[in-house]
Order: structure tokens, then C-alpha cells, then sequence
């Protein structure tokens, strides 16, 4: 496991699903595990299991702080962040309350880079340290409706790339990590936060389907075969941070080879026209 194993794993999100499946999966490698989440009693089972719990919201800025504070005082430098807390906000983009595209923006992106803000002085006077993201493969391409959560991915995209050759010469790596298709609670979450269809024309319609076309995509179809679980993904995240010279990238999944390779090679208006095969299009 080399050094990091010594130090501790800060996962963000760790309530269900990749946050859960990476903490159990590094903490039974060996690592001392900080499982964090808004909701502490979520985290039982992972402290049963022998991680550390505290409540961490990532759209809170004293939570960040006393989080980071405690970690350090009691253990020393965060050794590895992992930085999985999100979710999806779907939606037609013209529909939806520009509130909603900001608080997506807050937790995806905003608390994803303020969290590793605050562990990056104490990597620093340790002289290592990974930093953890959770991208996706819809930080390269893009399902409709899903708008406003690519453009998070697409953010955390850049940041990563740009934190990475910031801070390489302290001894910290950034990583990015991008599931493909994964069958965990994403539909069922994304669902709950679509807008009421019956408020949003002339996308009513086109945001009733969302719902149907998540579910095949993500739990039926043909490229829900070709996907994985929670535990693909947290199996990539232990790599990253247990590779001698990790990968700046991890593709999860034969959906994300897939669909990213086909995304690089074809121009946009042919990816539209596979898009459109599998998403309706709003007007129609």
C-alpha cells in the first residue's frame, strides 16, 4: 500500500453508494478510513466496520474547516482526499431555476475544489498526498436533459487538470476518476429533483420522458450491460491510490471506454444523431 496507507483516506459522500463502497473497500485494505457525509448517522455501518465518521457538508464552509481541523490534530496530514460527494440536478436547461444550476455547481464543483484547498497545506509540509476526484465519463459527452450536472463534470474536468500540474512539484497527485454507467441509486436520486413537467413548457413533454429514458439507459438497456456498481468504481479509486505512479485518469467500466472513444472520433452532429436514438428530442 506504501505510505498513504500509514496516513488517512478523507472520502466525502460516504453515506451510499461509490462514497460507501470506497470506504469499505479501503478501510478493509488496511487504511485509516475519515468517512464523512451531511448525515453522521448514515455513516454507522462504516463506523462499525472500523472508519472514522464526522459530518462534512461540502456546501458548508465551517463543516469543511472542523473537518479538516480534527483530521489533522488527531492523525496528522490527510493522505489521500476523496472527493465523491454529488449529485445530478436534471432537467431541460431553459426549465430549470437558476438556483438549482447553482447548488449544483456548489456541491459538485465549488465544495469538490474548497475541500481540496483545505488539505492542501497540510500535503504540503508532508510532501505527498493524493487528491481524488470523481469526474465521469459526462465530463466528455453529454446525455440530455443532464445538462447542468455535465457542465459540473466538465469543471471538475479542468480543475483537476490544472490543480494537478499546480501541485506536482509538492509531491501530490490529483487523479480524476470516470464511471461510465453505474447501477446504484443515481436514477432513482436524479429523478426525485427533476422539475414538476407539468410548469415547464415547451419542455413538458421532453422532461416527462427523462425519467423513462434514465432507466433504460442506466438500469435496461444495452449499455446498462456494458456498466457496473459502486464497488467497480471504488475498486479504481483504491488504485489510485495505492499505484506507484498513479494515472492522471481511471475509466470505469466498458460503458466508458465505449462511449468516450466513440465521443473523440465522430463530429458533433453524429453524436446528436446517436443521442437522438436514445433520448427524445424536445419539439417533437
Amino acid at each position: 500500500m506504501g505510505v498513504l496507507a500509514r496516513k488517512i483516506a478523507l472520502v466525502t459522500g460516504a453515506s451510499s453508494g461509490i462514497g460507501a463502497a470506497t470506504a469499505r473497500r479501503l478501510v478493509t485494505a488496511g487504511f485509516k478510513v475519515c468517512a464523512s457525509a451531511r448525515n453522521p448517522e448514515a455513516l454507522r455501518d462504516l463506523r462499525d466496520l472500523g472508519c472514522t465518521t464526522l459530518p462534512v457538508d461540502v456546501t458548508d464552509e465551517m463543516s469543511m474547516r472542523q473537518a479538516v481541523q480534527t483530521i489533522e490534530q488527531a492523525d496528522g496530514a490527510v493522505g489521500a482526499l476523496i472527493n465523491n460527494a454529488g449529485y445530478c440536478q436534471p432537467g431541460a436547461l431553459e426549465t430549470l431555476p437558476i438556483q438549482a444550476v447553482r447548488e449544483q455547481f456548489d456541491t459538485n464543483v465549488f465544495g469538490l475544489l474548497r475541500m481540496a484547498q483545505l488539505v492542501l497545506p497540510g500535503m504540503r509540509r508532508a510532501g505527498s498526498g493524493r487528491i481524488v476526484n470523481l469526474s465521469s465519463m459526462g465530463g466528455k459527452l453529454v446525455f440530455p436533459g443532464l445538462g447542468a450536472c455535465h457542465a459540473s463534470k466538465y469543471a471538475v474536468e479542468a480543475l483537476s487538470d490544472v490543480l494537478r500540474f499546480e501541485v506536482k512539484s509538492f509531491g501530490i497527485d490529483v487523479i480524476m476518476i470516470e464511471p461510465g454507467i453505474i447501477r446504484s441509486g443515481f436514477v432513482n436520486a436524479a429523478i426525485s429533483k427533476l422539475p414538476d413537467p407539468q410548469t415547464q413548457e415547451p419542455y413538458a413533454a421532453f422532461d416527462a420522458t427523462i425519467p423513462g429514458a434514465l432507466r433504460e439507459v442506466y438500469e435496461k438497456g444495452v449499455l446498462a450491460e456494458l456498466g457496473g456498481g459502486p464497488d467497480d468504481v471504488a475498486k479504481m479509486i483504491e488504485r489510485a491510490v495505492t499505484d506507484h505512479v498513479p494515472k492522471t485518469r481511471y475509466a470505469v467500466t466498458a460503458s466508458a471506454h465505449l462511449l468516450m472513444a466513440q465521443h473523440a472520433v465522430i463530429s458533433d452532429h453524429l453524436w446528436d444523431h446517436f443521442l437522438a436514438a436514445q433520448f427524445p428530442r424536445p419539439g417533437t
